[in-house]
């Protein structure tokens, strides 16, 4: 049964509390990561028959699997995965930033240089549940940002092969190279390089604790995107909504794994109690009713705000990942959310939506972080690079200056480079 608070009645310690991983796995990753860096293919190989029980003896798929998937992903799937793309494709070719140049003093020329990475990789789960929308979230703004290479991996099945909607979705989004291997050892893989699978310069991609502890172990020497914590969702809904509804909306991330959290904040005691009992009703109907049920039972809240602004006040504080603003007057709130990961408004626009289909993106902040971070975009795979230029009389004119500010820090070297060419 989810717990119910009225806010202002309980600590906010309480109210505002998140679940995490409950297990440390950074001794396990430390050693996967040096065994993959010791020993290359050999190593990933021997973690594929252990933890995927695959028996392999390549690790790249091949041209034909790859058509093999598109037949057994059926027309249906992929017409939709192909739209969803065109989607996202239109979202985010609005990120795209252009170099500039500055040159309005006399022989002064400044600017930014804008480059996306050389190569990406992209990491996709496959245990569970099998995200091909992911794919597509990852892989389109790489190849909108300019990416040279894209390489994904992805767990494979014990039959040794990988989920099919997961090979049409990399192929729809341009993914140039794929390789099966899951977990840790596929992040050490990408960080590192082996035999078969090229070192890149970013790694993208949610999953599991391993994984994303082997993300936190590598950064430094590759760019990451994030951390990702469990899922999350945060209803804030008036008493005009669906009881049905909503319940539905917070099991949409409930059923994502038992640290995910889902939140409704209600003006509206009559719903909050509907919502309650909806919650019950619909958990029994899921296929993954276990997992929603731990979710729901350890990690699931509805507070109880004394009005509409209060509501946001207090999603603000949480930041969630998925916010829902479930309003007749959406907009009119849109200015006050601070803090969310990715917003949806009204009360026919379903955080599915972000997830398949719409086109933003649904690689988001978790865990409170939408505080100070963004989801993921076409900035994530490129890097910016300044250049200057003076001409001699130009730096004729500013050169003591320099000296001057160098000299006040210490560093007379520093002042020196400037005023030996002041000759």
């Amino acid at each position: 049964m989810i717990t119910t608070y009225k806010y202002g009645e309980v600590e906010n310690s309480e109210i505002f509390s998140r679940a995490s991983d409950s297990f440390n796995v950074e001794d396990i990753v430390t050693d996967i990561i040096a065994n993959v860096r010791a020993n290359g293919d050999k190593a990933i190989l021997e973690y594929c028959e252990k933890f995927d029980k695959a028996k392999l003896t390549s690790l790249e798929v091949s041209e034909e699997e790859i058509e093999e998937a598109f037949e057994l992903t059926g027309k249906e799937l992929v017409d939709i995965m192909t739209e969803a793309a065109t989607n996202i494709r239109e979202f985010h070719e609005k990120q795209v930033k252009s170099s500039f140049i500055i040159s309005e003093r006399e022989g002064v020329i400044m600017g930014q240089k804008v480059t996306a990475v050389e190569k990406a990789g992209i990491y996709v789960p496959g245990g569970t549940a099998a995200y091909p929308s992911s794919v597509l979230m990852n892989a389109i703004p790489a190849k909108i940002a300019g990416v040279g290479e894209i390489i994904m991996v992805t767990p494979p099945g014990a039959n040794g092969k990988v989920n099919p909607d997961i090979l049409t979705a990399a192929k729809i989004a341009g993914v140039d190279r794929i390789f099966k291997i899951g977990g840790a050892q596929a992040v050490a893989a990408l960080a590192y390089g082996t035999e078969s699978v090229p070192k890149v310069d970013k790694i993208t991609g949610p999953g599991n604790a391993f994984v994303a502890e082997a993300k936190r172990q590598v950064f430094g020497l590759v760019s990451i995107d994030m951390i990702a914590g469990p899922s999350e969702i945060l209803v804030v809904a008036d008493g005009t909504n669906s009881a049905e509804v909503v319940a539905a909306d917070m099991l949409s991330q409930a059923e994502h794994d038992k640290n995910a959290s889902a939140v409704l904040v209600t003006d509206s005691e009559e719903l909050a109690k509907a919502v309650s009992i909806e919650l019950e009703r619909q958990i029994d109907l899921l296929p993954r009713k276990e997992i929603a049920r731990t979710s729901i039972d350890n990690n699931g809240k509805i507070i109880i705000a004394n009005n509409l602004l209060e509501a946001i006040d207090i999603a603000n504080e949480i930041a969630p990942e998925h916010l829902e603003i479930c309003v007749d007057n959406p907009f009119e709130y849109l200015d006050k959310i601070k803090h969310a990961g990715s917003i949806f408004m009204g009360k026919n626009c379903p955080e599915a939506l972000g997830d398949y289909f719409a086109g933003p993106n649904h690689v988001l902040p978790t865990s409170g972080t939408a505080r100070f971070s963004s989801p993921l975009s076409v900035d994530d795979f490129v890097k910016k690079t300044q250049f200057t230029y003076f001409s001699e009389d130009a730096l004729k004119k500013v050169g003591d200056k320099v000296a001057v500010f160098a000299e006040r820090e210490g560093l007379s070297a520093h002042a020196r480079s400037a005023t030996v060419r002041l000759k």
